[in-house]
Order: structure tokens, then C-alpha cells, then sequence
């Protein structure tokens, strides 16, 4: 950019999910960067953005030294309008050439800290992000693809993808809830056509979108009935569960109680656990929702959400049922190994997360007893 590297303020977010006061890394991390910032131990502090997409702006840091030598930052202009002034200057010919935009960096970074888990929810690609944003501009405020990728700060926890098949077909065998609430004809049609050993097959696929349509179909009273029994069950028989499922299941149940999540999130998705440094990749199109702890987020810049569960928000069922991949990978292959940064030199230690998309890759530098930075890079 034209004056290189400079500071920025990102925008810090108050939604209800997230953690409060100072336990929170959003609030941390907005006051350290800027300590004009202050922490209300009462608020919960959800989100922190930092990037050019219109709905939180990011803004370049006015940095200054009191006479006392207090260092003072006041936001100046918005990093929007600064690439937008010099567009091939800011982001170069090559980005504006791939992206096609001349007032936007094609990623969005994010802090997330979550005490209350987030809405499941899948994002269009970019196909069916232009056909939704013209269709209803109201839910899709943008036309873009959302790919995403988490890294753990502190421990957490998530829901990605759905479940191998076969662990999906023993539920259905085994807890009566979820066995009545699907149908005993599309759960004898599942198990008994179902080849749990072949990956990626269209009509296991299909199979699973039979099971997820039902469920998303199904009238919400209904659902509220069954899931107030799926969660009696979890207490009286949690044999049937296992002690990790049935502990999630009551867990979210106190969140959201008798919630079509119990079904679509707890019984059908992976239950992912990340350390700190570990990662996961969600494709466009691959139902997630982050249950719990401290991450950074990069995804491509957009805001559309298609949401199953875990929020009285609106919920495009038919659009949900049609649009996922039904990918039914096991939680580990979620997972994004990080890479060796051969550039890298000096006291530092680098990884590279490099997921299989052109908007972002994800540095992050390491150095030891000090501090630790993540550096987005655009791929080209």
C-alpha cells in the first residue's frame, strides 16, 4: 500500500454469544490495539473484524505521543476508502484483475470469542451467492462465496460436516427419537442402501440429503416434542449416547432448549475439539457452527449465511437442503495441517496455513516467550 505497513482499529462486535468482559480475546485484543478501548466486564464482546467489507469498517490507526509519552491511537480513515483512492497502488493489478473489485481486499480476518454456540449454518458458493443475493437482497446482503477457516486460540470446540455414515446410521438405529422423527421407511432405505465404505459417492449423498430434508422439514412443534424426549433420554439412558454426546445434548440444551439443533448439530454433524495453533477448513457449502473458545477466523469477504439451527433467526430450509456438498468425511480430515514457511528467517518460528482456495492464506508467526502474530496474505 502506499504508506506500507500501517496500524488499523478493527471493529469490535457485542453479540449475545459471545464472552464477557475481559475473559473474552476480542475484548483483549481491542484494547491492546487500541487502549482508548474500554472493557465493560457487564457486555459480551463476540467478534472483532479487521478488513474492507462495509459492514464493520476497519479504519487505519491515527498514532500519537503526548507530551508524557503516552502513546494515543484515533481512527482515521476507513481502510475501504484508502484502497478505494489508489486501487491499483493498494492492492496491485494482479488482485484487481483475479477479484474483480476495486475497493475491497478479497478476505476478511476475524477474532471470535464464543460462550454460547453459534447458529449451524452453511454459506453459498459463488454461483449460488449471485442467484440468492438477487433473489432476496434482504438475507444475502452480498453475491460473494464464504470459505472459512478457524484457528484456535485457546482450546475449542465446533461443528463441522456431517458424520461418517455409519456413525449416523447407528444413531438412527439406536436413539428412538431420532429413528421416529425421520420415518422407519427413510431409515430402513438408509441403512440398508447405504456403503459407508465408499467415499464420496453420490448416492450415499443422497441418501444423507433424505435424512438432513426430513429432519429440516419437519414442523418446529414436533421437533420441540421430540427433542424434550431426545433430552430425557440422554439422563436415562446415556449409555445410548456415550458420556461426550450425551453432555453436549444437555449442554446445548440449557442454550437452546428443544432446539432442531440437538438433531441437525449433535446427532448428525462432527463434534470437532481443536488446540491452540490446530485448524479446521470449511468449504463453501459444508454445514459448521462454532460451540465454544477463541479463534481466528479468515474468509472470503462476505456475510451470507444459510442457516439449520441454534437461532431464532430465519432459516432458508428448502435453499439449506439443496445447496450442501453432504460431504461425510471423518473430523479429523476437517482438520488444516499447517505448513513449513521456507521464506521465513530469523528468531521466529512460521507455519503456513494454506487452505484450497485463491482468497487468503494464513501466516503465522511464532516467536518463543514473546508473542505470536497471524499476517494474511492474498494468494496469487
Amino acid at each position: 500500500m502506499s504508506d506500507k505497513l500501517f496500524n488499523v482499529i478493527g471493529g469490535a462486535q457485542n453479540y449475545a454469544w459471545g464472552k464477557h468482559g475481559a475473559s473474552s480475546a476480542v475484548a483483549q485484543f481491542a484494547h491492546n490495539n487500541d487502549p482508548s478501548f474500554p472493557i465493560d466486564e457487564s457486555k459480551p464482546y463476540a467478534e472483532l473484524w479487521m478488513g474492507t467489507h462495509p459492514s464493520v469498517p476497519t479504519y487505519k490507526a491515527v498514532v500519537s505521543t503526548t507530551e508524557t509519552g503516552v502513546v494515543t491511537k484515533t481512527k482515521g480513515e476507513t481502510l475501504r476508502s484508502i484502497i478505494t483512492a489508489k486501487p491499483e497502488e493498494n492492492l496491485g493489478s494482479k488482485v484487481i484483475a483475479k477479484f474483480g473489485a476495486k475497493d475491497e481486499i478479497p478476505f476478511l480476518f476475524k477474532v471470535l470469542s464464543i460462550e454460547k454456540v453459534l447458529s449451524i449454518q452453511a454459506h453459498p458458493d459463488k454461483s449460488l451467492g449471485a442467484q440468492l443475493r438477487k433473489a432476496d437482497p434482504a438475507h444475502y446482503p452480498d453475491a460473494n462465496h464464504k470459505p472459512e477457516m478457524a484457528i484456535a486460540v485457546t482450546d475449542f470446540e465446533a461443528f463441522c460436516g456431517f458424520k461418517p455414515l455409519k456413525q449416523i446410521d447407528h444413531l438412527l438405529q439406536t436413539i428412538p427419537e431420532f429413528r421416529e422423527l425421520i420415518g422407519e421407511q427413510i431409515v430402513k432405505e438408509f441403512h440398508d442402501e447405504v456403503q459407508p465404505e465408499k467415499k464420496d459417492d453420490e448416492n450415499n449423498k443422497k441418501l444423507l440429503q433424505k435424512v438432513f430434508g426430513k429432519l429440516m422439514r419437519t414442523p418446529e412443534d414436533q421437533i420441540a416434542s421430540y427433542a424434550e424426549k431426545l433430552v430425557a433420554r440422554t439422563k436415562s439412558q446415556p449409555e445410548l449416547f456415550g458420556d461426550v454426546l450425551a453432555d453436549l445434548i444437555q449442554r446445548l440444551n440449557v442454550q437452546f432448549p428443544n432446539d432442531i439443533g440437538l438433531f441437525c448439530g449433535c446427532l448428525m454433524l462432527n463434534h470437532c475439539n481443536l488446540k491452540k495453533g490446530e485448524a479446521i477448513f470449511l468449504q463453501a457449502r459444508d454445514p459448521h457452527a462454532y460451540i465454544s473458545g477463541d479463534i481466528m477466523e479468515c474468509m472470503a469477504a462476505s456475510d451470507n449465511v444459510i442457516r439449520a439451527g441454534f437461532t431464532p433467526k430465519f432459516k432458508d430450509v428448502e435453499v439449506l437442503v439443496n445447496c450442501l456438498t453432504y460431504s461425510y468425511n471423518d473430523v479429523e480430515q476437517q482438520k488444516l495441517q499447517a505448513a513449513k514457511f521456507s521464506r521465513g528467517s530469523g528468531a521466529a518460528n512460521f507455519a503456513l496455513y494454506d487452505p484450497p482456495i485463491d482468497e487468503f492464506s494464513v501466516l503465522q508467526i511464532s516467536f518463543d516467550g514473546v508473542s505470536e502474530l497471524l499476517v494474511m496474505k492474498a494468494q496469487l
